[in-house]
């Protein structure tokens, strides 16, 4: 094993080593993927980021000591390797490098806790005990190589429509909506929580004149549950705007999010195929549908829901059937929003108030937002609050507040429709449940 020296740099990924450098020498890095001694011949698969790559030593025509090297060699293993290129129909790329060096800077111990070849199958829990090897996997990097480009899409876009990226306090010193779904902590002498939810940072910056604003943060929710769209700890993307309402922030999320599956297909090809995802590029508006409509749908289909309730999980499956790809779910009733949804000026039982919807899947919440003191305050204390523990926020409505309105959006949700993925802990590198806290 060694370091690596300065004659050791890397000239090609695994990717670029293909025939278009047939006959030159290349230095590749990466893990050592499977090894096949056959006696008068080794085979030894290279993994990078990129791809795979075939080292082909004949047994008489490898230097006896480079022969020795490559038959120590164990899987996973790191090393660095300098070779020619050669054509070779069978092999990866269509072409192998025939070794001339190379350096072990990692044994990996065996037997490795999983196998990252994926010819034996490991549950979650196993693969997530041991995420770093899982990672090597191409199927589980190409879910976060779409992930990165998810995420990028959504930060140029806001930057070339004039947003501005905030960034809010995640030490709380109460609820951001109230309830009691909060993540007490220590903080010196005071008891302190993690944040729920940037929403009350943002409308703040409305009345400081930001006019547009985004963030994509980690956001906490203490909630019990268990299930495979539930995690404690998430990834939100943010966004609040000055003199918009609702309808104007729905054609904002709807624009943004076929932005992103565009991008998606053009620039992740290889990770959707890896994943066997045919996405499919939704155009126009998509298709609203309005809380009262929706609650007939869902009795249609004998599952039991009352006006005012929100959706159960059985609701929401029942609704997903009926609907294809993404919509609107709008004109949710105020009781259960939260205090800062703008009620509908002439039908005050119902509010400013959206859900995007992806099937049976709720990736995105949004409203215009009540922008008048008086009336904050008292959607507050109607929700059982005490208005007073909210002055540094309702202070910034003192002095001038615009109209605005906002989405939160659920980054792992949302990856979860690109990648074709039905469990939320795979869209997360290191996901965080009631039950899981490391690694």
């Amino acid at each position: 094993m060694t370091r690596l020296s300065n004659d050791w740099r890397r000239t090609h990924y695994t990717k670029d080593a293909n025939e278009s450098v047939t006959g030159k020498e290349v230095t590749v890095m990466g893990w050592i993927h499977e090894i096949r001694d056959l006696g008068g011949i080794v085979f030894v698969l290279i993994r990078d980021k990129k791809g795979i790559l075939q080292l082909t030593a004949p047994t008489k025509e490898t230097e006896p000591q480079l022969l020795e090297d490559i038959r120590k060699l164990r899987k996973e293993s790191v090393i660095g390797l300098k070779g020619t290129v050669q054509e070779s129909g069978k092999a990866p790329n269509g072409v192998e490098i025939i070794p001339t060096e190379i350096k072990i800077f990692s044994l990996a111990n065996q037997p490795l806790p999983m196998d990252p070849t994926d010819k034996v199958k490991a549950e979650i829990d196993t693969r997530l005990d041991s995420r770093f090897l899982d990672l090597r996997r191409s199927s589980v990097s190409s879910i976060f190589k779409i992930k990165s480009k998810m995420l990028h899409t959504f930060r140029t876009f806001f930057e070339s429509n004039d947003f501005l990226e905030i960034n809010t306090p995640k030490l709380v010193a109460s609820a951001t909506e109230g309830g009691t779904e909060l993540f007490p902590i220590t903080y010196f002498e005071k008891e302190a929580f993690l944040g729920q939810s940037p929403q009350l940072y943002k409308q703040m910056m409305m009345s400081a004149g930001f006019d547009k604003v985004y963030e994509i943060a980690q956001i906490f929710r203490a909630e019990e549950h268990d299930t495979l769209r539930h995690l404690n700890e998430a990834i939100s993307i943010d966004m609040e705007a000055s003199f918009m309402d609702d309808v104007d922030v729905m054609k904002i999320l709807n624009d943004l999010v076929q932005k992103v599956i565009i991008n998606v297909k053009q620039n992740c090809k290889e990770e959707l195929k890896t994943l066997e995802v045919d996405l499919e590029t939704p155009e126009g508006h998509f298709e609203i549908v309005k809380y009262d409509d929706a609650v007939d749908m869902i009795n249609s289909k004998d599952v039991p829901m009352e006006w005012g309730e929100d959706l159960s999980r059985a609701a929401e499956k029942a609704l997903g059937d009926m609907m294809n790809g993404y919509y609107f779910l709008t004109e949710w009733p105020t009781e259960i929003k939260p205090f800062y949804a703008m009620p509908n000026e002439e039908n005050p039982i119902n509010s400013h108030a959206f859900d995007l919807m992806y099937k049976d899947l709720e990736i995105s919440s949004g409203a215009m937002r009540v922008h008048q003191h008086d009336l904050l305050r008292e959607k507050i204390a109607e929700k059982g609050l005490n208005p007073d523990a909210f002055g540094g926020y309702l202070k910034a409505f003192e002095y001038g507040m615009p109209p605005h309105a906002g989405w939160g959006l659920g980054a792992d949700r949302f990856n979860m429709t690109l990648t074709g993925l039905e469990n939320i802990r795979e869209t997360v590198l290191f996901p965080r449940d009631r039950r899981r806290l490391t690694p």
